[in-house]
């Protein structure tokens, strides 16, 4: 087999992930190898969509194939298969220059996040619509910087983000699809939407080379036994990457998903007190499981419970803590009204 086939992860002497992609005609193989491909000294990959995604207000590029499969995952029909088309890092560097005509927003390299876009907008569209502006708008921008997309109003920030499925175990293409979106952009910023597997040392040091600013860390629970059935992988080395990624001088931020019965305040807890060890100021969000593909029978958390996680976490030392998917929980607006009396307006997400 050739090295450009063998597993990256392998070859650097970690764990294969659990990455068996089903191809459209119904055998399976690593995810690497119907989602990625050399053609022509460029690398291509199956790309589901590229749009100006929300609550993000960011490009974001939806990929297809991961190296992980989350027994939650809300993107399976394009990551746990191959779909989408081939595009290759000049055609991304391409939407990227074409998106970056239409950015309203400039950010600073340090608000290279998603945690940073409900700072300025609440996505409502009331000052486009009506000329008003709602109770919880942070009133930050004028409504001529706020615009449409296919999922709502907000502004567009100088952000292109990788999202969807997961291969940064494969570094080299991110890193040349940065190196293609900086070579043909003024000043856009690139993040890494990542469950972590693939941040090896070696890798990171790849995705610095090609310029990557951000990454918006997925953590998504920090038990191993958990990990391991919830997406098919051990956390050894992902719960490591936050300081790698502070010290090798990148933006992060961090998630993780609160989801009744598998991972609740106790973990995390715990991943709020590993990512406060590294730097109280990382912006944490607890977003709100909601019933998807294999665990479609799991209750949403209630109320009560993602106030608690938030409770928990700023008790480990973070500053910086968000709470998302807030229409989960919080459905009426009596339940809006306590959420807001108990963690304020600035921790909904």
């Amino acid at each position: 087999m050739s090295m450009e086939l063998r597993c990256a992860m392998e070859l650097q002497g970690y764990p294969r992930g659990s990455c068996s992609t089903l191809a459209e005609d119904g055998s399976r193989h690593p995810a690497c190898q119907v989602t990625l491909k050399r053609e022509k000294g460029k690398w291509w990959r199956r790309i589901e969509a590229v749009h100006l995604s929300r609550p993000e207000d960011y490009l974001s590029i939806y990929q297809s194939g991961c190296n992980h499969t989350c027994l939650k995952c809300h993107s399976w029909h394009f990551t746990q298969r191959a779909a989408g088309r081939w595009m290759s890092t000049e055609m991304l560097a391409e939407e990227a220059a074409k998106y970056e005509e239409e950015v309203t927003v400039w950010e600073p390299r340090e608000r290279a996040t998603m945690w940073h876009a409900t700072d300025l907008c609440r996505h409502c569209g009331l000052c486009v619509l009506e000329g008003r502006r709602s109770l919880l708008c942070p009133k930050k921008l004028d409504a001529s910087q706020v615009v449409w997309s296919v999922q709502g109003w907000g502004p567009a920030r100088n952000i292109v983000a990788f999202t969807g499925g997961d291969v940064c175990c494969r570094a080299e293409f991110y890193a040349e699809a940065t190196e293609e979106i900086k070579k043909r952009c003024h000043k856009m910023w690139v993040l890494l939407e990542t469950n972590g597997y693939g941040l090896t040392p070696r890798n990171l040091e790849i995705l610095a080379s090609g310029g990557v600013d951000s990454f918006w860390l997925d953590i998504k629970a920090y038990e191993e036994e958990v990990y391991k059935k919830l997406c098919g992988t051990t956390n050894k080395w992902i719960l490591e990457a936050p300081a790698r990624i502070v010290d090798m001088g990148f933006v992060l931020e961090v998630l993780t998903l609160y989801i009744p019965g598998w991972v609740e305040v106790d973990q995390i807890r715990r991943i709020a007190e590993l990512v406060a060890e590294v730097d109280k100021e990382i912006p944490f969000t607890i977003l709100a499981f909601f019933p998807e593909f294999k665990l479609r029978n799991i209750r949403a958390p209630s109320l009560w419970e993602m106030v608690s996680a938030y409770r928990a976490a700023k008790e480990a030392g973070l500053e910086k803590v968000k709470l998302g998917n807030i229409s989960v929980f919080a459905r009426t607006p009596s339940e809006w009204s306590t959420l807001i009396s108990l963690v304020g307006v600035k921790a909904l997400s």
